[in-house]
C-alpha cells in the first residue's frame, strides 16, 4: 500500500470554494462552420468545491483523468458540458457538490474576400465557462473580433482640408467640367489629407440560457462583425482593398459608436441572458487606446 496523506485531517478545517487545476493542455472537439466536429488544442481550468471542511483535499487526479477523455470523441455542447461536470462531482464521492470548467482555444473560420474570388482563415480566441451548481448549468461564452475603425472627427477634418485645396486649385479661371474635376480628384492633388484609422478589437462575453443544443459561437461572431461593418480581412487583392476602403468610409465610428453597435446586435438574441462588451481602438493618432464598455440584460 502506498501512503495517502490526503486522508489525514485538515490542520485548519474549513470548506473551500474551489479546488482544482488551471491551464491543463487537452484536445477538445468543436463544431466548424459546416457542422463537422474538428479537434483543436485547448487550455482548460477545472475545479470542484470542497464542502467537507474536515477533508484535507480533493481527488485531483480523478478530475485530470476524466478531463483527458471528456471531449475526445464528441464536440462541446451544453448537454455534454453538463454530463462532464456531473462526472466531476460524482468522482469526489460526496466531498463536492459543484464543478466548473473554463476552456480556452482559438477558433479558425474561413472568410471570403470582399470582391475577389479568394478565401482565407481567420482566428478568433474563444472562452467557454461552464458551472454546475445544485443541478443547474450556468454557461458563458466569450470571444473577440478584430475590425477597422476610422475616426469620424478625423474624417471631417480631412474633408475640410480637401475642400480647401480644391477651392485653391480652382480659384483662378480654369475650365471646369466633370472630367477635369474627376482627373483632379484622381491625382495626388485631390488627396490633401486622410483620416486616421486603426485596427480595433471587440471583446464579448455573453451569459447563455442553457436551453439550446449547440453553442451559438458562429452566429454571434457573424452578428458582431455585421454590426461593425469592417471586420479585418484575410485574402486581399487590390479590388478587395478598395472595397474595404469603401466600407471604412461608410462605417466611420468612435469607440462609443462601436460599443453601441455590438450591443444592438446582441440585445435581442433570445439565447443571451446577459452581455458584457469591451471595445478598444488602438489609436494611430495617440500612444494610448480609446476604450468603451457596455453591458446589458435581455428580457
Amino acid at each position: 500500500m502506498l501512503p495517502d496523506v490526503a486522508h489525514e485531517a485538515a490542520a485548519l478545517a474549513r470548506p473551500l470554494d474551489w479546488v482544482g487545476m488551471d491551464r491543463i493542455a487537452v484536445p477538445v472537439r468543436i463544431h466548424d462552420a459546416d457542422g463537422q466536429a474538428v479537434q483543436v488544442a485547448a487550455d482548460v481550468d477545472v475545479a470542484v468545491d470542497l464542502r467537507d471542511g474536515q477533508a484535507r483535499g480533493i481527488h485531483m487526479s480523478r478530475l485530470y483523468l476524466q478531463l483527458q477523455q471528456a471531449f475526445a470523441s464528441e464536440a462541446i455542447t451544453p448537454g455534454g458540458l453538463r454530463r462532464v461536470l456531473q462526472g466531476f462531482v460524482d468522482s469526489q464521492k460526496g466531498a463536492s457538490t459543484r464543478a466548473r470548467l473554463h476552456i480556452r482555444y482559438e477558433h479558425l473560420l474561413q472568410r471570403r474576400a470582399l470582391a475577389s474570388d479568394n478565401v482565407g482563415w481567420k482566428r478568433y480566441p474563444v472562452t467557454i465557462e461552464a458551472e454546475l451548481s445544485e443541478g443547474h448549468l450556468h454557461l458563458a461564452l466569450g470571444f473577440a473580433v478584430e475590425y477597422s475603425s476610422t475616426c469620424p472627427a478625423s474624417a471631417a477634418l480631412s474633408r475640410q482640408v480637401n475642400a480647401e485645396r480644391f477651392a485653391s486649385d480652382f480659384a483662378a479661371a480654369r475650365p471646369m467640367s466633370t472630367q477635369v474635376v474627376a482627373e483632379w480628384l484622381a491625382s495626388e492633388r485631390g488627396l490633401a489629407a486622410t483620416p486616421h484609422a486603426q485596427r480595433s478589437r471587440a471583446d464579448v462575453r455573453v451569459v447563455l440560457r442553457p436551453a439550446f443544443d449547440e453553442l451559438p459561437l458562429l452566429d454571434l461572431v457573424d452578428a458582431v462583425e455585421a454590426s461593425l461593418g469592417t471586420p479585418v480581412q484575410t485574402a486581399v487583392k487590390r479590388e478587395d482593398e478598395q472595397a474595404f476602403a469603401e466600407l471604412n468610409a461608410a462605417n466611420l465610428m468612435f469607440c462609443e459608436d462601436a460599443a453601441r453597435r455590438v450591443a444592438g446586435a446582441l440585445s435581442n438574441d433570445a439565447r443571451i441572458e446577459r452581455y458584457d462588451i469591451r471595445v478598444a481602438h488602438f489609436e494611430s493618432l495617440h500612444p494610448h487606446d480609446a476604450v468603451a464598455r457596455v453591458s446589458g440584460t435581455n428580457a
